[in-house]
């Protein structure tokens, strides 16, 4: 049987007007451990990237503060010039200092300075996405938000969006900006950004799961075992398909440094799940829910 491409997994238009195919890729892992350096194989990350691209990859996950910068220049070396219909979203809004430190930095000459040093690793005029990391606590919001509408008015930036946040602060941004994306931890274990997903549908934002296979968490439960064998498929293909079918503005970005691991993941786009099977896999999250409570 052929490799599927990411392509199965249908499109999603970023901002009305910017088409990706719906299964991404989380370039996390084109940097070292952690999140701090090089990655250890830097040859194999290049090739996982090209690899990407080659099975109809057209979004692919970046930060500035994965390395820091090493991620993003690894995107560069693998692919720069881009294969056509290829966007890259990029992140900015931590500072790291050190090794485990992720410390949110919102000041706007900080989010300016990180959004262009980004377009220059990346070796492009214009970022098609990025991403604010996380909301600074320590910085009003709305000096955040007028720092991101001022990158779009420059054109540093085409869309914008934000991560890690609730529906009232995606509102609030909107009064700055159009909110193009929203990423925020989900998957079909961890369900917390139900209301936030259920927003971003109704408003036409797209939304990335981050940790979509909960760093592999989602594997050792029973469902998706059982599940996966009906489809002789691996239980995190199964956690791809539930997160594609789940909403059409759903863009899965599963990451991994595997070039075996990359193909399951594509090949997940080509499932179909039926109604029982999705019902049983929607149960999942909401049985944990039920026990939270």
């Amino acid at each position: 049987m052929a490799q599927p491409t990411a392509a199965a997994s249908g499109q999603f238009a970023i901002g009305g007007d910017l088409t990706v195919n719906r299964l991404g890729f989380g370039a996390y892992w084109a940097s070292g451990p952690d999140g701090w350096g090089e990655a250890k194989d830097r040859d194999g990350a290049l090739a996982v990237l090209r690899e990407a691209a080659a099975l109809g990859v057209t979004l692919i996950d970046t930060a500035d503060s994965y390395g820091p910068h090493t991620s993003e220049q690894a995107i560069h070396d693998a692919l720069a010039p881009y294969p056509k219909g290829v966007v890259v979203a990029t992140k900015g809004g931590y500072a790291r200092p050190e090794p485990y430190a992720w410390i949110p930095l919102g000041r706007p000459e900080y989010l300016i300075q990180s959004a262009k040093l980004s377009a220059r690793r990346l070796g492009v005029e214009t970022l098609d996405l990025w991403q604010l990391h996380r909301i600074d606590p320590k910085t009003p919001m709305d000096e955040q938000f007028d720092a991101i509408a001022t990158l779009i008015r420059e054109g540093v930036i085409r869309h914008a969006g934000l991560s890690e946040v609730g529906i009232e602060e995606i509102e609030a941004a909107q009064k700055h900006f159009p909110v193009a994306t929203v990423q925020n931890l989900y998957n079909v274990v961890n369900r917390h950004s139900e209301a936030v997903l259920d927003w971003c549908e109704a408003h036409g934002v797209g939304f990335l799961p981050w940790y979509p296979l909960g760093q592999g968490s989602v594997f050792s439960n029973e469902t998706l075992h059982r599940v996966a064998a009906k489809y002789q498929a691996k239980p995190g293909q199964l956690a791809l398909a539930w997160l594609l079918r789940r909403s059409p503005v759903m863009l899965p970005i599963p990451g991994t440094s595997n070039l075996a691991h990359l193909r399951e993941n594509v090949a997940a786009a080509a499932i179909q799940l039926a109604d029982e099977d999705y019902a049983a896999l929607s149960a999942i999250g909401e049985a944990r829910a039920s026990r939270r409570g």
